[in-house]
C-alpha cells in the first residue's frame, strides 16, 4: 500500500494509541530524554544521533552540554574548542553548521530556538528531519520527524517496497503522520516512532513477536516485514592507500599538521601522510627531503577507516627524528588529548612517546 492510499490513513491512526502505550512502559532512559523537553538539548542531541549509534553519542552529549550549556556557549566557542569536543564522533560539518545555526538564533531569533518548522529549516545544517524532531519533541507541534528507523517503521505498517531514499516517499510519510498526529502528545508520539524503530522494527530482524503494533501491520501480515524496506544498491566507495608517518622529536613531541579548510575533515589536525604505500627505503627519502633524520624507523601496523563513500586503507609507520621540521606542529602528548582535535581516522594508530 502507498502512503497517497486513502486506507493509509486508518493504518497509521490505529496505531496511535497502542505505540503511545508501549512507548509509556519501554522508553530507554536517555540523558536528552525529559519531561518537559528543552530545545537546546533536543538540537545538540538530535544533530549528534545522525549517522551515529546513542551508546556513542551519550558521553559525548553530556560533555558536550557541560562545556556548552546553551544557545550563547555555542555560538561564541571557539572552533578548535568546538571541533574537540566533538572528536571521535565524525561528520565534523554538523557540528560547524550547528555552531552557524546557533549564531543565526543569535543574531535573528534573540537568542531563542524558534517554535516553527519553516522557521527551523532556515538555519544551517537543520533539514526537514531535524526541524521536525526539534519542533515535535521540543514544543509539541504535530510536526514528523522521519529518519531511517521511521520509514522502516512505515513501510512495513504499510507493506510498502518503495525505496526509503525516494524523497516522494519520505514526504509522502510525512504528509501522511501529520494527519494522525495525536494532540497533547507530540512529542511522546515523535519519539515512540524512533524507539520503535530503534528497538524492536530492527533492519532484516524485526522483533514482529514483541511489536505492539503486529495486529496493525501489513508487512508482519504478509510475511514481508524482514525485507521491507527495500534499497537500491549503493555504489562501491572509493578506496584511498596511503602511509601515515607517526613521528616522535627527542623533545618528546609529535609531528601534526592541519587539513585543508574544505573537503574530508576540513580544519583538523592529522599525522603528516603520504599517498600511496611506500617501503622503508621511500619513508626514508620522505624523512630525509623534510631533513627529518630518523634514529629509528619501525612498522606501526595497518589500519582502515571507512566514510560514507570513501575509505582509507593506512600503512603506518613510527619514527624517531633527531630533528623537528618547520612544515609541521610539533605537540606534545598533553596537547594531543586536549588541544589538537585528532579525527578517529587517524586514533587506530598509537602516537610515539
Amino acid at each position: 500500500m502507498r502512503p497517497t492510499d486513502p486506507a493509509a490513513e486508518t493504518v497509521f491512526r490505529s496505531i496511535t494509541g497502542p505505540l503511545l502505550a508501549w512507548y509509556a512502559g519501554n522508553a530507554r532512559i536517555l540523558p536528552w530524554r525529559m519531561v518537559h523537553p528543552d530545545p537546546y538539548r533536543t538540537l545538540i542531541s538530535e544533530i549528534m544521533l545522525q549517522q551515529t549509534r546513542v551508546e556513542t553519542v551519550k558521553p559525548y552529549y553530556e560533555k558536550f552540554i557541560h562545556e556548552l550549556p546553551d544557545i550563547r556557549a555555542l555560538a561564541e566557542a571557539e572552533e578548535q574548542r568546538l571541533l574537540k569536543l566533538w572528536e571521535g564522533l565524525g561528520y565534523y560539518s554538523r557540528v560547524r553548521n550547528l555552531q552557524k545555526a546557533a549564531q543565526a538564533i543569535m543574531r535573528n531569533h534573540d537568542g531563542k530556538i524558534p517554535a516553527d518548522r519553516e522557521k527551523l529549516l532556515k538555519l544551517p545544517g537543520i533539514g526537514e528531519y531535524t526541524a521536525g524532531a526539534i519542533a515535535s519533541i521540543a514544543f509539541g507541534l504535530p510536526e514528523p520527524a522521519v529518519d531511517g528507523n521511521v520509514l522502516r517503521v512505515c513501510a512495513r505498517l504499510l507493506d510498502d517496497s518503495e525505496d526509503p531514499t525516494d524523497p516522494d516517499f519520505r514526504k509522502q510519510i510525512r504528509d501522511q503522520l501529520r494527519q494522525v498526529y495525536p494532540a497533547g502528545s507530540c512529542s511522546e508520539f515523535t519519539q515512540s516512532l524512533m524507539e520503535l524503530g530503534a528497538m524492536i522494527c530492527l533492519p532484516g530482524h524485526p522483533n514482529c513477536m514483541d511489536c505492539p503494533l503486529k495486529k496493525y501491520c501489513l508487512g508482519f501480515q504478509a510475511g514481508t516485514a524482514p525485507a521491507l524496506p527495500t534499497r537500491i544498491k549503493q555504489s562501491p566507495r572509493r578506496i584511498e592507500i596511503k602511509t601515515v608517518f607517526l613521528i616522535g622529536s627527542e623533545q618528546g613531541r609529535i609531528a601534526l599538521r592541519k587539513r585543508p579548510g574544505k573537503g574530508v575533515l576540513a580544519n583538523l589536525w592529522e599525522y603528516p601522510w603520504a599517498d600511496g604505500e611506500l617501503t622503508r627505503h621511500q619513508v626514508e627519502e620522505w624523512l630525509n627531503k623534510r631533513e627529518l633524520h630518523s634514529m629509528e624507523i619501525r612498522p606501526a601496523g595497518n589500519r582502515k577507516h571507512v566514510f560514507t563513500h570513501l575509505e582509507w586503507q593506512m600503512t603506518g609507520w613510527e619514527i624517531r627524528s633527531t630533528a623537528e621540521s618547520p612544515e609541521f606542529i610539533w605537540a606534545t602528548p598533553q596537547d594531543l588529548q586536549s588541544l589538537y582535535p585528532l579525527p578517529t581516522a587517524f586514533k587506530g594508530f598509537k602516537p610515539p612517546v
